[in-house]
C-alpha cells in the first residue's frame, strides 16, 4: 500500500471548530503577557497553579462540572470542581495543622488514586512544592529522590509503605510525616504513619490564599541522565500560562471535552497533562487506576466517551501489537483528537490510527525540562507521519552545532542540536543542588536539548536521535529512530530499538532489536526477512548488520526504548541508572 507523505488537515474536515486554525498566523501575533490575562492573579499579583486550575472554577459556573472521574475496581467515583476545592482545602488544612508550609516539600508515593490528586494540588495552594513518585519505584529511588529535594511529608499507602519506605525510614532524615491511605477499610496503620482519610475529614474546607508568585518553586520532576544520580527538575507556578496555552493549542481542549491523558503522575506528562493543563480548562479528566488492557481501553474510549486522548507511543504500539479486532469491535464517536508523546512517533503508528481508529495520531515534542509541550503536529494542520511537528506560539526553535566560541545556527535539511530560546514560562529553573550542570544547558539566550533533529522546509522538525544515540558508521551518521521506524514497517515487527555496536572495519554497526507482534515466530528465517525489508528501504550502509529477537524491549515508564541499557546489555558495560525503567529496582 503506496501512502502519501503528508496527511491533510483542514479546519472544516473537523467536527469542532479548532481553537488553533492558522498556526504561523497565531505565532505572530501571541505574546506570553496576553496569555497571562487567560488566568486569574492572587490578590497582590500573585500567581497559583492550584488556584487557577481548581479554585477559579468551584467560584463559578463550573463548581458543579465533574473535574475528575476516577476509573476502579471498586467502579466509578467522580468529584466536581466544588468538591476538589473542599477536599484540597483539607488537604493544605492536614499540611498547615503538620507544621508545612513553605520551605518544606511534599512527595507523593501512589497509584492513580484520588489522594495523590488532592495532595498534589492542595500542596500547591499553600505554596509547597510537590514531586510525584513512580508508585513502581523500589526503595532506593525513592530514598535517593527524597533525600536529594530534602522531602518532609510523603504521601503513600499502607502496602506500599510497609513494601518499600519502611525499610528505608532511616535513611531519609529530613522525612518527618507519611500520610498513608489504607488499602481496606480498618487495616492497622503502620507505626510512625498518619492515617490520611481521618486527617482530611477532620480539617476544615476553608483555607487561606498563599501569594505565591510567578517565580517560587510547585513542582520537582526527577529525570535519569545516562550515569550518576537522577536531576531534580524545578518548575515554578509560572509554569501554569504554559500548562494553559499547550491544552489550548495542542490538545485543542474545549470546556465540555472528557480528556484522558494516561500518563501516570510519576512522569512529568501525568503531571503537567494529566492534573494541571485539563483541570486549568475546567474539563472533565478520566483517571484509569489499573495498568493497561487494550481491550479495557477501547472499552473506556467508548464507555466514557473521551473526545480528546492524550497518550504514549509504547501504548500504541502495544494496541497495534494486539491487533485491529479490538479496537474495531468498539466505536467511539465521541473521539476527535489522538496525540502522543514520550518519544518519537513512527509514521507507521500514525498511518495505524488513521486506518484503524479513524484518525490520525497527532505527534509532540518536549521534554521534563521544558515542562510543556514545544513542538506539535497541531489538529488543524497538515501531518508529516514521522515528524515532530512545529513550534507552537510563544516557542522559538533552532539548529544549532556547538562549539567554544558558541553557536552556530544551521539551515534547513541539516542535522544539529535542537535549541529553544529562553522565555517560556514552563522552563525548569535550575537542577535541585546542581547549578553548574543547569548552566551547561544554555548558550547565552538558548537552552540546549541535547536532541539531535532536522527542520525541512515547511518549518517541521524531525527527530534524528539523542547526541549520545547517534551511530557512526564507515562515516556515515546514522539516526536511530530512522532505522526504527521503517523496522516498524515490517508487518511482524511491534517494537524495535537501535544501537551501534563497535566494530574494527567500520568503526560502529547497526544492531537491531525487535520484538514481534503475536503470530509470529522468532527464527532464522524472519531474521533475514526484516533485514532483507531493512536493506530494500535504507540501503546497505544504513541498515542493521545484526538483528536480535526479544520478548520485549526495556523502556522507562515514560514509554522510552533504553537504548542505552541495550548497548550496555550488549557489550557488558555498567547499566547505570535503571530506576525509571519499567519493571526496575523493588
Amino acid at each position: 500500500m503506496v501512502r502519501p507523505t503528508i496527511i491533510h488537515k483542514s479546519p472544516a474536515q473537523l467536527r469542532v471548530p479548532p481553537n488553533l486554525t492558522k498556526l504561523d498566523a497565531e505565532r505572530s501575533r501571541f505574546s506570553w503577557a496576553a496569555a497571562r490575562a487567560e488566568l486569574t492573579e492572587l490578590p497582590g499579583g500573585g500567581l497559583n497553579i492550584a488556584h487557577n486550575a481548581v479554585t477559579r472554577h468551584a467560584r463559578g459556573p463550573g463548581r458543579d462540572h465533574v473535574a475528575f472521574r476516577f476509573l476502579s475496581g471498586d467502579g466509578v467515583r467522580e468529584l466536581t470542581y466544588g468538591e476538589l476545592e473542599s477536599l484540597t482545602n483539607r488537604f493544605a488544612n492536614v499540611l498547615g495543622g503538620l507544621g508545612v508550609g513553605r520551605g518544606d516539600a511534599v512527595y507523593v508515593l501512589a497509584g492513580r488514586i484520588p489522594e495523590l490528586y488532592l495532595a498534589v494540588l492542595g500542596s500547591l495552594k499553600i505554596g509547597t512544592p510537590v514531586s510525584p513518585l513512580f508508585a513502581a519505584f523500589g526503595p532506593d529511588p525513592i530514598a535517593t529522590r527524597i533525600n536529594l529535594g530534602s522531602g518532609t511529608v510523603l504521601v503513600t499507602t499502607t502496602s506500599l509503605y510497609l513494601k518499600k519506605v519502611a525499610r528505608i525510614r532511616d535513611r531519609v532524615p529530613s522525612l518527618r510525616h507519611v500520610l498513608v491511605v489504607p488499602d481496606e477499610p480498618d487495616e492497622p496503620l503502620p507505626p510512625g504513619t498518619s492515617d490520611l482519610p481521618a486527617l482530611l475529614a477532620a480539617a476544615s474546607d476553608d483555607v487561606a490564599v498563599v501569594p505565591t508568585r510567578p517565580d517560587d518553586l510547585a513542582l520537582l520532576h526527577f529525570t535519569s541522565g545516562t550515569t550518576g544520580t537522577p536531576k531534580g527538575a524545578m518548575h515554578v507556578h509560572e509554569a501554569a500560562l504554559t500548562h494553559w496555552v499547550t491544552g489550548r493549542y495542542a490538545l485543542d481542549l474545549h470546556p465540555d471535552d472528557v480528556f484522558w491523558c494516561t500518563a501516570d503522575p510519576g512522569w512529568v506528562t501525568g503531571t503537567s497533562y494529566g492534573i494541571i493543563a485539563p483541570l486549568l480548562h475546567g474539563v472533565t479528566s478520566i483517571v484509569d487506576e489499573a495498568d493497561f488492557d487494550s481491550e479495557r481501553w477501547y472499552r473506556i474510549l467508548s464507555e466514557q466517551h473521551v473526545t480528546v486522548w492524550y497518550t504514549a507511543p509504547t501504548a500504541i504500539r502495544m494496541l497495534m501489537k494486539a491487533g485491529p479486532a479490538p479496537a474495531l469491535a468498539r466505536t467511539r464517536p465521541d473521539l476527535r483528537l489522538i496525540a502522543s508523546v514520550g518519544e518519537p512517533l513512527n509514521p507507521e503508528a500514525v498511518w495505524w490510527g488513521q486506518e484503524v481508529l479513524g484518525l490520525p495520531i497527532h505527534d509532540n515534542w518536549w521534554q521534563t525540562e521544558t515542562g510543556g509541550i514545544m513542538i506539535a503536529n497541531t489538529p488543524a494542520s497538515d501531518i508529516k507521519p514521522g515528524s515532530m511537528g512545529r513550534p507552537l506560539p510563544g516557542v522559538e526553535a533552532a539548529v544549532v552545532q556547538r562549539s567554544d566560541v558558541g553557536l552556530t545556527f544551521l539551515p534547513d535539511a541539516t542535522e544539529g542540536e535542537l535549541a529553544l530560546r529562553k522565555g517560556w514560562p514552563s522552563m525548569f529553573r535550575g537542577y535541585l543542588n546542581e547549578p553548574d550542570r543547569y548552566a551547561r544547558c544554555f548558550s547565552g539566550d538558548w537552552y540546549l536539548t541535547g536532541d539531535l533533529v532536522e527542520r525541512d522546509a515547511d518549518g517541521y522538525f524531525w527527530f534524528v536521535g539523542r547526541a549520545d544515540d547517534v551511530i557512526k558508521s564507515a562515516g556515515h551518521l546514522i539516526g536511530p529512530f530512522e532505522v526504527e521506524s521503517v523496522l516498524m514497517e515490517h508487518p511482524a515487527v511491534a517494537e524495535a530499538g537501535v544501537i551501534g555496536k563497535p566494530d574494527e572495519m567500520a568503526g560502529e554497526v547497526v544492531k537491531a532489536f525487535v520484538s514481534l507482534k503475536q503470530g509470529f515466530v522468532a527464527d532464522d528465517a524472519l531474521r533475514l526477512d526484516i533485514l532483507g525489508h531493512a536493506r530494500r528501504k535504507l540501503g546497505a550502509a544504513v541498515a542493521p548488520k545484526e538483528i536480535a529477537f526479544l520478548e520485549a524491549l526495556p523502556r522507562t515508564r515514560s514509554g522510552k526504548i533504553m537504548r542505552r541499557l541495550l548497548k550496555a546489555r550488549e557489550l557488558g558495560l555498567p547499566e547505570g541508572d535503571t530506576s525509571t525503567m519499567e519493571g526496575g529496582a523493588s
